[in-house]
């Protein structure tokens, strides 16, 4: 029973940790990545439908990225897309064949402003972590009566430091996305 609850809480602040890193990825940072663009929906015949499941995306240079669709009537919908797309701030242009996605150098406020993003989606990340210790401890409490008092105590400790080791890695990939937001 006291392994069960502490494995589903390990499991669940994995998918936490997962999130953040997937939510950090989406944040521009001074280069042109394919990651930006995942979560661009794009209205495909009516469905919404992820970029990445319409068209190829490669890096054509540090800032520009080259889009091709699979399917080339799905061109104008791919580019309406991302000029739509919030926090992408970017250049589309449509040669008929294939898209540019041309990213603006980033200022030095527009650095800041990112950094800022990335700090709140990695606060909300550990309350994310917090919330599953706490639902987890309760779970924890309501096995008091059927499981002795050093097996609940253990249990306690194993389930702090597995909070403490997934928001310690929520603070390093946060870290390493503020030192990469921060590189000119």
């Amino acid at each position: 029973m006291i392994s069960d609850v502490l494995a589903e809480a390990k499991d669940k602040m994995e998918k936490a940790v997962d999130v953040a890193k997937d939510d950090f990825s989406n944040v521009r940072t001074g280069r042109a990545n394919p990651a930006l663009f995942q979560k661009v929906l794009v209205d495909y015949y009516g469905t919404p439908t992820p970029l990445a499941q319409l068209a190829g995306m490669q890096n054509q240079d540090a800032r520009t990225l080259l889009i091709t669709p699979y399917d080339k009537s799905a061109l104008k919908d791919i580019e309406r897309a991302l000029v739509a797309a919030p926090n992408i701030d970017a250049n589309v242009g449509n040669d008929g064949e294939v898209i540019r996605v041309t990213l603006p150098e980033l200022t030095g406020d527009r650095r800041k402003e990112y950094v800022k993003i990335v700090r709140g989606k990695a606060e909300d990340a550990k309350v994310a972590i917090r919330n599953i210790r706490r639902k987890a401890k309760d779970d924890l409490d309501a096995l008091k009566g059927d499981v002795g008092d050093d097996e609940l105590s253990r249990a306690e400790k194993e389930l702090e430091s597995l909070t403490k080791s997934h928001v310690d890695s929520i603070d390093e990939a946060l870290r390493k996305k503020e030192a990469e937001l921060l590189e000119v």
